[in-house]
C-alpha cells in the first residue's frame, strides 16, 4: 500500500500539472473503484476544478472547487499516470480523468484500492481517527517523544498504528528502524530518551529520502519520468531476507510477530 513517501511523491510531481486544471470529462472501466454508480460519478466530477492535492494518512487528497474531495487510495501494484490525451499508459486502466490542458490522469491496475467522491465534512471525520503526519508542524522532538512514553507493545506495531501517526506501514517502518539501529521487535518501554530522539530524526530522514527520489511506486507516471519508484534500490533491510546487511554484512533477518513480517538486522540493531 502507498506510504506517506509515496503519497507525498505523487502530490509534488502532480500538483503543477493538473492543479487549477478543469476536469473535462471522465470514463470508469472498473466501478468496483469508485463509490458512485459511473452516472452520478461523471455528473459529480464533470466540469470541476481540481484546486490543490494534500494527503492524510494512506490517502491522497484532490480538493474540488465547490468543497468536495476525490479521495485516492493505492496498494502494491496500482498505479498513476500522467499522459497526453493521444497515448495511452499500458495496464489494465480503471478510471481515466481528461483535463483541460490536454492531458489525461489514469488509475490503473486497481485490485482493492479506490477513488471515491467524498465531501469535505466526511473527509473531516476520517481524519481524527487517524494520528498526526510524520510531518505535521505540532509533532515536535518533544511532543513525539510524549506520544510515544504513553505507548505498549513493540516499536513496529506502534509506527504502523494509524491512530499513533498517519502514513507508516510495514515496509518503512523496517527501514526506519534499521536507520535508527533499533530492533523493531523492542518494546516502547525500553527505549530512553537519545534513543526516541535517534527514532524520530530517523523517521523523517528515510520518509523524506524516499519521496525525493520516488518512493517504492512501480509504474511511471509519464514516458520521461525516471523519478517514480527509485527509492526500491535503495532499501536497506525490508525484503532482503539473508541479503547481506549494507553496513555490516551478515545476513538480513526475517521474523512475524502478531502477523507482521518484520526485516532487520540482528547485529546493527
Amino acid at each position: 500500500m502507498s506510504e506517506w513517501p509515496e503519497l507525498e511523491h505523487y502530490r509534488t510531481q502532480l500538483s503543477p500539472l493538473i492543479c487549477g486544471e478543469k476536469i473535462i470529462e471522465t470514463s470508469v472501466n472498473d466501478e468496483s473503484a469508485i463509490n458512485l454508480s459511473i452516472s452520478d460519478w461523471k455528473a459529480s466530477l464533470t466540469l470541476r476544478t481540481i484546486l490543490f492535492l494534500e494527503h492524510k494518512g494512506k490517502q491522497l487528497l484532490f480538493h474540488l472547487d465547490d468543497g468536495n474531495r476525490i479521495v485516492l487510495q493505492l496498494i502494491t501494484g496500482e498505479w498513476l499516470a500522467y499522459t497526453p490525451q493521444d497515448e495511452q499508459p499500458k495496464g489494465k486502466i480503471a478510471i481515466r480523468i481528461q483535463l483541460s490542458n490536454g492531458y489525461t490522469l489514469y488509475v490503473g491496475g486497481i485490485k482493492s484500492g479506490y477513488m471515491h467522491f467524498t465531501t469535505a465534512k466526511e473527509v473531516i471525520k476520517q481524519a481524527k481517527e487517524l494520528g498526526p503526519d510524520p510531518f505535521a508542524i505540532h509533532l515536535t522532538l518533544d511532543q513525539f517523544k510524549r506520544r510515544l512514553k504513553g505507548k505498549k507493545g513493540r516499536l513496529k506495531a506502534t509506527l504502523t498504528d494509524q491512530r499513533f501517526l498517519s502514513g507508516i506501514g510495514n515496509v518503512y517502518s523496517d527501514e526506519i528502524c534499521f536507520d535508527a539501529k533499533l530492533n523493531p521487535a523492542v518494546t516502547i518501554q525500553e527505549l530512553d530518551d537519545a534513543k526516541l530522539e535517534q527514532l524520530y530524526t530517523s523517521m523523517r530522514h528515510v520518509l523524506s529520502e524516499s519521496a525525493a527520489t520516488g518512493g517504492l511506486c512501480e509504474h511511471p507516471m509519464h514516458a520521461e519520468d525516471t523519478v517514480t519508484g527509485s527509492y526500491r534500490s535503495q532499501l536497506k533491510v525490508a525484503g532482503r531476507t539473508d541479503l547481506p546487511c549494507v553496513n555490516c554484512g551478515q545476513p538480513i533477518k526475517h521474523e512475524t510477530i502478531s502477523g507482521r513480517k518484520m526485516f532487520f538486522c540482528a547485529n546493527c540493531q
